[in-house]
């Protein structure tokens, strides 16, 4: 209540010294301060966590306990959710794009905390997802629910949330510019100015927020140092099919893996398949702990041997064999053990995964290019670049690929090698699947608008306030005399027809009458049960816009009756649809 009567006072004050372009300017700072931050908490507490289990209690990676960790971390995590959160937190993205979608960018509070815990424990103790999609989330959140706080707009409250959502983003990769064109390109907000210096000023002062707190060198420990030839051009092109492909197989086993977990019912026997078996798999390939970024990290510095130095495969050196079937083996392993830690319920996000996925696969693209003497082709460019085919490919998003990458190695030389693989990695997997991994269930679900503005614009919507009520009832036992007087007293060609209970029943046009209503003789001997008849379609008052749309698409009528739990309650009209949509557009598109 103490904390109402604040916000209250500030909305006071706000509304009486500060315009709502200001408004709004001055929060993206304050958000993108906050999402920074808990992008910061986030990754801190991961890599408290990880430095306890892998340098505090034991030394090596190659260890039973090994066997136990993501187990110990699943389950915990699980626990966690169901007696503390006791919520479903959803995944990440998606549940961002749900919220935008279909609850008016409203996220519950629980968001702005459960994932930044969750996720910790779930990656800490080594599961082989990443961070970035509960630090989404969790900016997502703390945008929605400042909005709602002071009472913001739904245009503002989607701002804020991207705001939010690419200020976590440039926090946790110390590149703001990338962020915001994720907003742009994965949550399908509107460019404009109005939103774009709000969009700015969150993306900076996160990057800052996290600078402040980690140093600049966040994730990537690399700069770029040599640049492209034209004779590797054909080598990025084959590399941009082979990530579209191995994207597509990315996508295609997550949800196999999806539904084979939905057949376990209970959440602790899920839990405890996914463990032993992700377990079982990071004991053979320990690069698969955790996000990854160790290993990718070691690939840029041309510390190969390090991604060995802990499986059991390696002795004391390896032979160029041993690296190709290793990191095959990676790549395709990888998959699955992102798959089951998310379907398994560990907490965490698969923008990680596919950095990890691509890094391997352009290492070992180009490794087996140089082994076989077909190209003096850079190892590490490839690298970089396969990270971001699999990024634009499997989250549907080149461009926010492109700009990561370019940011990371602190310059733009590779930018044409990434424009090319990228394109190509996503034109690949498009053919194939129309929907990222992001998407894909809430398209099948039809929970998918914020790639739609027109769908948009409908969900805003609601049905009570473009109902019409100014039609005159007339029930069954009525007389045509009764329905004639109607006819005179009302300005609509349209009578519904009711009991005594206001039971809907059916409904006379006026075109149906209009041959008997002025033979008099009829006025008593003809009732309007006999003139009634049922309606092409009837609108539920619960039914989306988009169901109302389709039901005037299917039928062709220009008005609807609308009912609740079969009561009568009104007429709706396209052309009163179509106003209200039109207003709403211009507010939600206006610069």
């Amino acid at each position: 209540m103490q904390f109402d009567k604040y916000i209250n006072a500030i909305l006071i004050w706000r509304h009486k010294h500060i315009n709502e372009r200001t408004f709004v300017i001055l929060f993206s700072a304050l958000i993108g301060f906050l999402s920074g931050f808990a992008a910061v908490v986030i990754k801190d507490s991961v890599f408290f966590i990880k430095e306890l289990l892998v340098n505090g209690f034991i030394q090596e990676y190659h260890t039973y306990l090994f066997f136990a960790f993501p187990l110990i971390g699943i389950l915990v995590t699980v626990l966690i959710v169901k007696y503390l959160i006791k919520q479903d937190l959803g995944d990440g993205v998606p549940t961002t794009l749900y919220a935008i979608s279909r609850q008016n960018g409203f996220m519950k509070s629980h968001h702005m905390y459960s994932s930044i815990i969750t996720s910790a424990i779930t990656v800490g103790f080594g599961g082989s997802v990443g961070l970035e999609g509960p630090a989404v989330s969790t900016g997502a959140a703390i945008g929605s629910n400042i909005s709602r706080y002071f009472k913001m707009n739904y245009k503002n409250t989607i701002l804020f949330i991207g705001c939010a959502a690419s200020g976590a983003m440039g926090a946790i990769f110390n590149a703001p510019l990338a962020a915001i064109i994720f907003s742009l390109e994965v949550l399908m907000l509107d460019l404009t100015m109005s939103s774009l210096i709000p969009l700015l000023i969150a993306s900076a002062c996160a990057s800052l927020t996290s600078y402040f707190f980690t140093g600049r060198d966040v994730l990537f420990h690399f700069t770029l140092k040599e640049g492209y030839s034209l004779s590797e051009i054909p080598f990025y092109l084959l590399l941009g099919i082979l990530a579209g492909l191995i994207s597509l197989y990315f996508t295609k086993v997550h949800f196999f893996i999806g539904k084979q977990f939905r057949k376990i019912e209970n959440i602790y026997i899920k839990a405890l398949t996914a463990g032993i078996i992700l377990g079982v798999m990071i004991y053979f390939l320990p690069p698969l702990y955790g996000e990854g970024y160790q290993t990718i990290n070691s690939l840029l510095a041309g510390h190969y041997t390090e991604t060995l130095r802990h499986s059991i495969f390696i002795t004391k050196s390896a032979d160029p064999q041993t690296f190709i079937l290793f990191f095959g083996l990676l790549v395709l392993v990888k998959v699955f053990a992102t798959s089951i830690t998310l379907h398994g319920k560990g907490v965490g996000g698969i923008f990680a995964p596919s950095l990890f996925l691509g890094g391997s696969l352009g290492f070992l693209f180009a490794y087996v290019i140089k082994f076989l003497k077909l190209g003096n082709i850079s190892i590490t460019n490839f690298t970089l670049v396969g990270m971001a085919g699999t990024m634009a490919a499997i989250l549907h998003a080149p461009l926010t690929a492109i700009f990561l990458i370019a940011e990371v190695t602190s310059g733009y030389g590779l930018i044409i090698p990434l424009m090319i693989t990228s394109a190509v990695a996503y034109i690949t997997i498009k053919y194939f699947e129309p929907h990222s991994i992001y998407t894909r269930q809430l398209a099948k679900q039809g929970d998918l608008i914020t790639h739609h503005k027109d769908k948009a614009v409908l969900t805003m919507l609601k049905l009570e306030k473009v109902i019409e009520t100014n039609f005159i009832l007339v029930k069954t036992d009525d007389t045509l005399r009764v329905l004639v007087k109607a006819i005179k007293e009302s300005n609509r060609n349209i009578f519904p027809v009711v009991d005594d209970e206001n039971n809907f029943l059916g409904l006379i046009p006026l075109d149906n009458v209009r041959n008997i209503m002025f033979d008099e003789s009829l006025y008593d001997i003809v009732y309007v049960k006999e003139l009634l008849i049922d309606p092409q379609e009837v609108i539920n008052l619960n039914d989306s816009m988009e169901e109302v749309m389709n039901k005037f698409k299917n039928t062709g009528l220009w008005n609807l009756p609308v009912v609740e739990k079969g009561k009568y309650r009104g007429f709706v009209s396209r052309a009163n649809i179509f106003n209200a949509y039109r207003k709403l557009l211009v507010e939600f598109s206006e610069d």
